[in-house]
């Protein structure tokens, strides 16, 4: 997640600003839905959209990877710790309908969000993520909110995601050529021998960000200040569509948990 794929497809035309339009109202239509129709139409519509990019499937998984796992846990801790009637019992561990009806609702949400927000990164180049996030908080600067600070500061973090698991791999390559043995002995004797890595991996986090703080110092970048675009992304009548369309999905979902 974070990492841009060069493309030229639909999506990747699409203007950055109705991209987060899209991307946020789906995140909204994923907590408003409340049955398995609403999820799997959502689970259909991420695929289709992940198939309209042209992204490889290989791509899309390396960001996906982690986020799976931690969903596949999180299913697992509501299958047995959700309250509701047992279906099987020992001692502590309780499986219950409700706890597997919600254990995977919530994985489903959980793997749909993190997937269709990698498909926002991976389609929009940083510059591109950064002037859309700004436009659409510009309304809100009338109450004081610093939307270019906000969208310089996601754009950083989202370019910097990438770097930092990049400089991980590099450090895990490094001890275990010094024999460090970080894939060897049980579960937690394997999360244990990664905890000194952390110190290298804060160490390099900290020297690259004060060098983009020296960087953005040289270039008298000053926060605040009103700046012009070199280039200009056009709205096109794709990206008027693409923002109706989610509404209207989000309105029907709405109108189905209202009145359904």
């Amino acid at each position: 997640m974070g990492q841009y794929y060069p493309g030229d497809s639909p999506v990747h035309k699409l203007n950055a600003l109705s991209k987060w339009i899209a991307a946020l109202t789906y995140m909204v239509a994923l907590f408003v839905a409340n049955n398995w129709l609403g999820w799997g139409g959502l689970a259909l519509l991420a695929a289709f959209v992940a198939w309209l990019s042209h992204i490889p499937l290989k791509a899309l998984g390396r960001g996906l990877k982690g986020i799976l796992v931690f969903a596949v846990i999180t299913m697992l801790f509501n299958f047995f710790f959700y309250p509701g009637e047992a279906l099987w019992q020992w001692r502590f561990l309780r499986l219950s309908r409700e706890g597997i009806y919600y254990g995977l609702a919530m994985g489903l949400r959980l793997f749909l969000l993190v997937a269709f927000s990698s498909l926002l990164t991976l389609t929009s180049k940083p510059v591109a993520l950064t002037d859309g996030m700004e436009k659409m908080l510009s309304p809100l600067r009338f109450i004081g909110v610093p939307a270019a600070e906000i969208a310089m500061t996601t754009s950083i973090a989202l370019r910097f995601i990438p770097t930092i698991l990049e400089e991980f791999d590099r450090i895990v390559l490094a001890q275990r050529a010094r024999g460090g043995g970080l894939a060897q002995g049980n579960l937690w004797k394997r999360l244990a021998s990664f905890v000194p890595l952390l110190v290298p991996l804060l160490i390099s986090a900290f020297r690259r960000a004060e060098d983009l703080a020296q960087a953005m110092e040289a270039k008298c970048y000053q926060s605040g200040q009103k700046r012009s675009r070199w280039r200009q992304a056009p709205w096109r009548l794709p990206d008027t569509l693409t923002v109706v369309l989610m509404l209207a999905i989000l309105a029907v979902l709405i109108g189905g948990r209202i009145w359904g």
